[in-house]
C-alpha cells in the first residue's frame, strides 16, 4: 500500500512568504492554486492539516497521502510548516503575494498567538473564502485549531478533528513536567547549545544522520527534513515550546461548546502528552461530544510509521461529511 502511494499520488511544495516568513507548504493532489483553477473540476473542499511543534511538514507526506488515498482522491489535503519552522533550500524560489499581511502586523510571530495569526494569514490569502475546510490538528496544531474556530467564523469550516490534543495542562502531563524547566528555564542553553553542535556540521552529515533516523522510523518522505538539524528552526520550535508549557493551561470550555458539533476529539492510551484522565474529564464535561479513545497502542507522534492507521481513521469520521460535498 505504501509503495502504491508514494508511486502514485502527487505532492506539490512551495516556499511562501507568509506574514513575512519562510513557509513550506506540501500539496496533495492536482490542486496546486485554488483561486486560479476555474476547471470544472476544482474541489469544493480542502482538508488542511496543522502540525505538531515542531512543525517540519515534510514528516506527515505519508499520512497526508495516505489520507488522500483514503478520500478516493476527490480532495486536496494540504500541510503547513508552522512560521520560522521551515528553511527554504538556496535554489528554491520563495512565492510571494500581494495580499499577505505585513509581517509587523503579527507580533512575537515565532510564538503561540503568531502561529496562530500565521494559520489564519495563510487561509485568508490562499484558499477561497467559498471553499469549504476540515481541519486536522495533530498536538498543539489542535490548540491552533480550536483558536481558529473561535478568532475566524466567517470560515467555513466543516469538521475540525483534533488528534491527540494538547489543548489543555501542558505543563501538567507526564511529559510537560520534564519540558518545562528544560523550555522554560534552560531555554537559552539549549539555543547556544543548538548553534555550537550544530551550525558547524556539513550538510551532507547532517543528511545522512536524517536518513538512518528515517530508516530506523521506518518513515519514507521524498521531501528533505534538514530543517530537523537547523539551530534556527530547533530554536524556534524550543521557543514555541516554551510558550506552550506556559500558556496552555485551561481549557477552552466556550469555544468548544459553541463548535462542538464540529469537534472530534481522538486521545491516546500511551500518551505522556496529553495522558488518558484529560480524556475521561473531557468526557465528563462534554457527554454528548464526539470524544474517542485509542484502541491501539498509537503514540503521539503518529507520523512515525503509523500514518496509514490514522488516515483510515480519520476518513471514516469524515465519511458522511465529505458524501454531502
Amino acid at each position: 500500500m505504501d509503495s502504491e502511494i508514494k508511486e502514485e499520488i502527487p505532492v506539490h511544495e512551495e516556499f511562501i512568504l507568509c506574514c513575512g516568513v519562510e513557509t513550506q507548504v506540501l500539496k496533495c493532489g492536482p490542486w496546486t492554486d485554488l483561486f486560479n483553477d476555474q476547471s470544472a473540476n476544482r474541489p469544493k473542499l480542502l482538508i488542511f492539516v496543522i502540525t505538531g511543534n515542531p512543525g517540519f511538514s515534510a514528516a506527515y507526506v505519508p499520512f497526508v497521502k495516505a489520507l488522500y488515498s483514503s478520500v478516493n482522491k476527490r480532495f486536496p489535503v494540504w500541510v503547513i510548516s508552522h512560521a520560522g519552522h521551515a528553511l527554504a533550500p538556496k535554489d528554491k524560489k520563495i512565492l510571494t503575494t500581494s495580499d499577505d499581511p505585513n509581517a509587523q502586523e503579527v507580533k512575537d510571530i515565532y510564538g503561540l498567538c503568531g502561529q496562530v495569526e500565521h494559520k489564519l494569514a495563510f487561509l485568508r490569502t490562499h484558499v477561497p473564502k467559498e471553499m469549504k475546510l476540515v481541519l486536522i490538528g495533530h498536538s498543539i496544531g489542535c490548540y491552533i485549531s480550536l483558536q481558529i474556530l473561535k478568532l475566524a467564523p466567517e470560515l467555513p469550516i466543516i469538521r475540525s478533528l483534533l488528534l491527540f490534543p494538547t489543548i489543555e495542562r501542558m505543563s501538567e502531563s507526564p511529559n510537560g513536567r520534564i519540558a518545562t524547566p528544560l523550555f522554560c528555564r534552560f531555554r537559552y542553553a539549549l539555543y547556544v547549545s543548538a548553534y555550537l553542535l550544530l551550525k558547524p556540521w556539513p550538510e551532507k552529515i547532517k543528511s545522512l544522520m536524517i536518513r538512518k533516523y528515517l530508516q530506523m522510523m521506518n518513515l519514507q518522505t521524498e521531501f528533505s527534513l534538514l530543517n530537523m538539524l537547523e539551530p534556527f528552526c530547533l530554536v524556534n520550535a524550543a521557543y514555541l515550546a516554551s510558550q506552550e508549557m506556559m500558556d496552555v493551561v485551561k481549557r477552552d470550555n466556550e469555544t468548544i461548546k459553541e463548535h462542538l458539533s464540529k469537534l472530534t476529539f481522538y486521545y491516546g492510551t500511551v500518551d505522556a502528552w496529553c495522558p488518558k484522565e484529560y480524556y475521561e474529564d473531557m468526557k465528563k464535561d462534554f457527554p454528548e461530544g464526539d470524544i474517542r479513545l485509542c484502541e491501539k497502542k498509537i503514540p503521539h507522534a503518529f507520523v512515525l510509521g503509523f500514518h496509514q492507521e490514522m488516515a483510515d481513521m480519520v476518513a471514516d469520521w469524515l465519511k458522511d461529511d465529505l458524501s454531502k460535498i
